[in-house]
């Protein structure tokens, strides 16, 4: 299985779980399993993180993303093919969206996409929470994946799936 990581993903545990200082493991970790195949981030994805905040400068996720072994481990070697992300956005969001609309999706479809193209091998990964209600450009990413087959799961899944521990290198090593 090849998960796949939404920008979500990487910019909540900054924030919120795994400060890059304070947890490096967490991100040797990561690394670690794009290394191994098992997680990867597409490439619209990968510019969505490397564009950082606005002070970038300052900005530990904006660092990491930048080291060339970091990319070399994480980034997907593959390009999206544009048929589906067109039927990510027609049949996930809504056929007729407007120009702030689909500025508003930014590169959810992109992502979804990757995932599309082989439903059985691929798995989103996103911080968003499910908010069926939600209509047209505002439909949350799991939502979509639901609807069009793909599968999805949370960070938090994702680390228990593949067991995450600040002492993973210990197991890596048995």
């Amino acid at each position: 299985m090849l998960y796949l990581l939404d920008a979500s993903v990487l910019i909540t545990a900054k924030d919120n779980y795994y400060p890059l200082d304070a947890v490096p493991e967490y991100w040797d970790w990561l690394q670690h399993l794009g290394e191994s195949g098992q997680v990867k981030i597409p490439l619209e994805i990968w510019e969505e993180i490397k564009e950082g905040p606005k002070d970038a400068e300052k900005d530990l996720l904006y660092e990491w993303i930048q080291r060339p072994h970091v990319k070399a481990a994480l980034l997907l070697d593959e390009e999206v093919d544009p048929k589906l992300v067109q039927r990510v956005t027609e049949e996930g969001y809504a056929t007729d969206l407007t120009e702030d609309e689909i500025e508003q999706l930014g590169r959810d479809p992109f992502l979804i996409a990757y995932g599309l193209a082989k439903p059985n091998d691929r798995v989103i990964v996103t911080s968003e929470n499910s908010a069926p209600g939600k209509k047209r450009a505002n439909r949350k990413v799991p939502d979509v994946c639901l609807a069009l087959g793909v599968q999805s799961k949370g960070p938090f899944e994702l680390n228990r799936e593949l067991k995450f521990s600040t002492r993973w290198r210990e197991a890596a090593a048995r």
